[in-house]
């Protein structure tokens, strides 16, 4: 999922820019003091996790968990993201500095798509039991963030659509993978800590009539 500098147009490369630039400021609106700690967690577990490369073909795919994140983090997904693809880029060379607006919306996105899509689900009693909706969360994230990597590599440059189509097919795979780690994932999570998928995030609005009226 890491795109590496040099390889998208400076179009493709602004566009990411600014959605990154304006998740980031919605996730860090949304953040209060007990919600730190827990994108903290999530924004290492994601920069570990994804470093683990699995060899297929010609390429090579990694975990992601941008679906369990979303679920759990909703916006403050972006800021979690953007920190964890940051400081891989700088230990490690992955992906790159003026590549890092498109890789962190790449994942930030899907992972958003599960919070307002599955995460209603999960708060419905008797609708669907967890492992079913974080399975769906898990398979959907992975293959949004495929398509969005392959529309971000043909909208710069159309000699890179074989690459695209690798890119989509090769994690084809890992939807499998990332479905069931999900769904285990929020299953176990509604029965030790059930509450984690009630906590709303701080509004900014809400915050700031708080901080008015102190």
């Amino acid at each position: 999922m890491h795109i590496v500098d040099g390889v998208l147009s400076p179009e493709v490369l602004a566009v990411g820019a600014v959605i990154t630039a304006c998740g980031t400021l919605w996730g860090l609106r949304t953040l209060n003091s007990e919600g730190l700690p827990k994108t903290a967690l999530f924004c290492s577990v994601f920069f570990i996790a994804s470093l683990v490369h699995i060899p297929f073909g010609v390429t090579s795919v990694h975990f992601i968990g941008n679906g369990l994140m979303g679920l759990i983090l909703g916006p403050a997904v972006f800021p979690a993201l953007l920190i964890a693809l940051f400081l891989q880029s700088i230990f490690f060379g992955f992906g790159g500095f003026l590549v890092l607006g498109v890789n962190t919306v790449n994942t930030a996105i899907p992972a958003i798509v599960a919070y307002f899509f599955f995460l209603p689900l999960l708060r419905r009693q008797n609708m669907l039991s967890g492992f079913v909706v974080g399975a769906m969360a898990g398979a959907l994230s992975i293959l949004l963030s495929s398509l969005m990597v392959a529309g971000s590599l043909m909208v710069s440059n159309q000699a890179f659509y074989d690459g695209a189509k690798v890119a989509v097919f090769s994690h084809l795979p890992l939807m499998v993978v990332e479905a069931l780690l999900t769904g285990s994932a929020v299953s176990l999570l509604q029965k030790v800590k059930p509450e984690i998928f009630f906590e709303k995030p701080r509004s900014y609005q809400n915050s700031s009539v708080t901080q008015a009226a102190s």
